[in-house]
């Protein structure tokens, strides 16, 4: 059952990130009412947009997580950790690039990812 899940966090964040970007934010970014943070919308469109994809990094990891858990080894603890580790550095990584530094949760992501790397071991 846990492949079951794991297999449906994997298509539904296909779905969630191909129709989210066609459906809602292709037309949210067409308005020309959306707030200028930093003095334009170019940042609150950046914003949004690696945030909505963001949602499927996570929900990936939990499908990585769950197929871990499917599965035990003897060190299930480092494996998930290790998931944990790549899941924020990826995360770190893609609001680096898409914010070009200027989100600044990309510093708390790599933490993440640096500490859940060091607890694993």
């Amino acid at each position: 059952m846990l492949i079951v899940g794991a297999l449906l966090l994997v298509v539904i964040g296909f779905i969630h990130s191909f129709l989210g970007e066609k459906y809602i934010l292709m037309r949210l970014f067409r308005r020309d009412n959306l707030p200028k943070l930093l003095g334009s919308d170019w940042f609150t469109k950046r914003v949004l947009r690696f945030a909505w994809h963001l949602t499927t990094l996570a929900w990936w990891g939990f499908a990585a997580i769950l197929y871990v858990l499917s599965k035990p080894q003897a060190n299930i603890q480092g494996e998930i950790l290790m998931i944990i580790t790549l899941v924020f550095a990826l995360s770190g990584l893609v609001s680096l690039l898409f914010s070009r530094g200027k989100h600044l949760s990309w510093m708390c992501f790599f933490a993440i990812a640096f500490t859940s790397y060091y607890a694993s071991i």
